[in-house]
């Protein structure tokens, strides 16, 4: 879910020329378990220094600064200290040979100055057969002005519409991830059907105004409910059939604004969460492990991470990081046993990891039970999954989801399974986070057919 730490999962798209020296953008591909995974590092020499930044566009991350850079002899360095990335190589005129390094994994890493082209046949392209407006609006609780794209059908009229709400880690408008845009692929299929769309950069994101490190999910719910009381003003839009629809994290928040806000006329949510964060997070990484791992070794994989939360929960408040601090140096072996850190890197991982937990996102997350505001919900709700989503376990999540809305007395929901889907929605092979780039597809589209006639029916 959260994706603030590098995770080796890059592609790349750049636009570099090659120069005489290092100066430019240089592309290469990691080779992870049978995995290809890109990235991209541009240099440049400002006055006789090297400097340099880091490339993530599958995860919407651009521009990481890298730490130091070194050119001489032919032989370049580039650190980022933070991430415990130091990668080395040898320019040879054409091509920099080298060697990538991170938290003690070392994989073989060519670059290259050139462009990968990324096949996305589902990604629309202008002109469109309705109107999109770029608009603005205001969350006066928050003081942020956000961005976004308005898309509704060129034919005078009023429309039912929906606030698309991303997933978690800072998104722009399109939720663009591993050179996918899902959110422009269902906000393209959803207004060719005459439904109206609002998407939004997040805060600190894109061009919306604001900060997103320090926000919560509770924060982002006022971000939504500022984009609704936005839709509303519209004269466009029939104010009263306004829906949400949400992915991953924005399917916990899609359920928190229309628990309060009864002008919500219905939501969708796309792998969204049905158990508390900590939960999602301990099957999460047990899923992600393959199934190949024995569950007994699932279970002290996750014994780490589970032990923290448990702290985080009983410790209110900077209390927990004495706390934290305390486990990490009396469980060092149990630390250390599936992450292979170098000992001289070791104080600086758990550094982070604690820097993590105390974040104030996470502990928000991790204690956020989505049934107290699901058992709150009576508008019409459809909640779809894949059967390999290995980040939102369908089963797991959509029966939660099935007893909260029993219990709110909600007749009119809807759960499925989609066969073969993963998180993103693509059809895949594995489930696995290292598919998501290779595969061509945005979003499956009997996901997009099911989410279209779903609204159709609730806005008749």
């Amino acid at each position: 879910m959260r994706k603030g730490i590098i995770s080796f999962l890059f592609i790349f798209c750049s636009l570099g020329a090659f120069a005489q020296d290092i100066v430019g953008d240089w592309n290469g591909a990691l080779n992870v378990q049978g995995t290809k995974l890109h990235l991209v590092f541009h240099f440049k020499n400002d006055n006789g220094a090297y400097k340099g930044t880091l490339d993530s566009p599958d995860q919407s991350a651009k521009g990481i600064p890298l730490s130091s850079v070194s050119f001489k002899d032919s032989l370049v360095n580039a650190q980022i200290t933070s991430m415990m990335i130091d990668y080395s190589g040898k320019w040879d005129g054409k091509t920099i040979k080298g060697t990538f390094k991170q938290a003690g994994m070392t994989l073989p890493l060519d670059l290259e100055a050139g462009e990968i082209v990324v096949n996305r046949p589902q990604e629309p392209k202008a002109p469109f057969p309705y109107k999109a407006e770029e608009v603005t609006f205001k969350n006066d609780k928050a003081g942020i002005t956000f961005a976004g794209t308005l898309t509704y059908p060129k034919e005078k009229g009023t429309y039912p519409a929906v606030v698309l709400i991303t997933g978690s880690g800072p998104q722009n408008r399109d939720e663009e991830l591993f050179g996918h845009k899902s959110f422009l692929v269902i906000a393209d299929y959803l207004t060719r059907h005459g439904i109206a769309v609002l998407r939004f950069d997040d805060r600190g994101t894109g061009k919306s105004g604001g900060a997103f490190k320090g926000a919560t999910t509770t924060d982002f719910a006022t971000d939504v409910q500022a984009a609704v009381n936005y839709l509303q003003g519209r004269t466009e839009i029939n104010k009263k059939k306004i829906g949400l629809v949400g992915h991953s994290e924005g399917g916990i928040i899609a359920p928190i604004v229309a628990s309060t806000d009864k002008n919500i006329s219905f939501i969708v949510l796309l792998a969204g969460p049905g158990v508390s964060g900590d939960k999602i997070i301990i099957q999460q990484t047990k899923d992600l492990a393959g199934d190949s791992m024995p569950e007994a070794e699932k279970e002290k994989l996750v014994k780490v991470p589970a032990d923290c939360f448990k702290i985080l929960s009983q410790y209110p408040g900077e209390s927990a990081r004495a706390e934290l601090e305390k486990y990490f140096k009396d469980n060092k072996d149990s630390v250390f046993a599936y992450q292979k850190v170098p000992v001289d890197h070791q104080q600086d991982y758990v550094n982070g990891m604690i820097k993590q937990f105390m974040d104030p996102w996470s502990r928000c997350f991790l204690s956020l039970d989505p049934v107290t505001y699901l058992t709150k919900v009576h508008c019409p709700v459809l909640a779809l999954n894949g059967t390999k989503d290995r980040q939102v376990n369908a089963d797991i999540n959509l029966t939660e989801i099935r007893k909260a809305l029993k219990i709110a007395g909600n007749k009119n929901f809807q759960t499925m399974s989609i066969i073969g889907l993963n998180h993103m929605f693509q059809e895949c092979k594995t489930g696995m986070t290292t598919e998501y780039a290779s595969i061509e597809q945005t979003f499956s589209p009997q996901a997009l057919e099911l989410i279209g006639k779903f609204i159709s029916d609730v806005t008749k």
